[in-house]
């Protein structure tokens, strides 16, 4: 049986929620968990806890959520819990010197993403826009850089056709769980070897802004059609028409040219820069998924139309 060992455990979104989950089902002791500070949500504004700290809270973890690591009186709170590792998932903020050093083993960290194809922020939305055919999961060994750490373990999935980022964001979410039981046994037991990342092949995925789920209908369909399933559920992919915001929930490829942006036919298939995007099923603003044809029965979008 793998020998116990005493952890920090570092994240803050959905996406490390498993983790945090499987190490404390796996017998390890999480001495305490870091997560970003509650933030304001909703209309009243009030602080909500992020995912992992309510995880935490739950398990009866103690939780610490400074808004830096940098002050020594950080440091050396987190020196005094004499860990033997630290696990990092999606944390949110940057580990100095002497956090990473302070473990026994160092810290480890789960990275949704084939490296050194997409480090940063927002690697399986990214993956998915460019059209990756792979994606997958790398247990780090983390040092200064961005996602520069010597890798430990990976493993890889398809990205298909179906493929959507929620869909993608869980499978990597469970796969991380399972791997990173594998990456403590093996760097506890010392039968593990890290090994540098490529100097080729590395790219950078930016993090998310709002704006980018907004259709150009410039691009290529097979753009748009990446776009719409990469933005599920955020930021989203929507067009305006109307005065009004219409999100595009699922669409698919389609035969038809025109200028971009001109509704075809009557079942929603639109222009773009090349081909053209059938789209499937919308949402109007305050109100719930519909049909194409749904959508159509109540408002007034007619073959000719162009949304720009």
């Amino acid at each position: 049986m793998t020998e116990q060992l005493r952890l920090a455990f570092m994240g803050t979104p959905d996406f490390s929620v498993p983790v945090l989950r499987a190490l404390v089902e796996a017998g390890h002791e999480v001495a305490c968990v870091y997560s970003q500070p509650p933030r304001a949500a909703g209309r009243g504004q009030k602080l909500k806890p992020s995912p992992v700290q309510g995880k935490a809270a739950e398990l009866g973890i103690e939780v610490r959520t400074p808004t830096s690591l940098k002050s020594e009186e950080e440091q050396a709170a987190f020196a005094a819990l004499d860990l033997d590792c630290a696990v990092v998932v999606a944390y949110g903020l940057i580990l100095p010197p002497e956090i990473l050093a302070a473990p026994r083993l160092g810290c480890v960290n789960i990275h949704a993403s084939l490296l050194p194809r997409w480090r940063g922020a927002a690697p399986i939305q990214r993956a998915i826009l460019a059209g990756d055919e792979i994606s997958g999961v790398t247990i780090m060994q983390m040092a200064e850089g961005l996602d520069t750490g010597d890798m430990l373990l990976s493993n890889q999935l398809p990205i298909t056709s179906e493929t959507t980022g929620e869909s993608l964001h869980d499978a990597l979410s469970a796969m991380g769980a399972e791997l990173i039981l594998e990456a403590l046994s093996g760097l506890q037991a010392g039968t593990i070897t890290a090994l540098p990342q490529p100097v080729e092949g590395v790219s950078y995925a930016s993090k998310l802004e709002r704006q980018e789920g907004h259709i150009d209908w410039q691009k290529t369909a097979p753009e748009l059609e990446r776009l719409v399933r990469a933005f599920t559920p955020w930021p989203g992919s929507w067009f305006d028409f109307g005065g009004e915001r219409i999100k595009i929930l699922t669409a698919e490829l389609a035969d038809g040219t025109a200028e971009p942006g001109t509704v075809l036919d009557n079942h929603l298939t639109i222009a773009s820069g090349e081909g053209a995007l059938r789209l499937l099923k919308i949402q109007r603003a305050g109100k719930g998924p519909m049909a194409a044809a749904d959508f159509l029965r109540g408002f007034d979008l007619p073959v000719g139309s162009r949304l720009t």
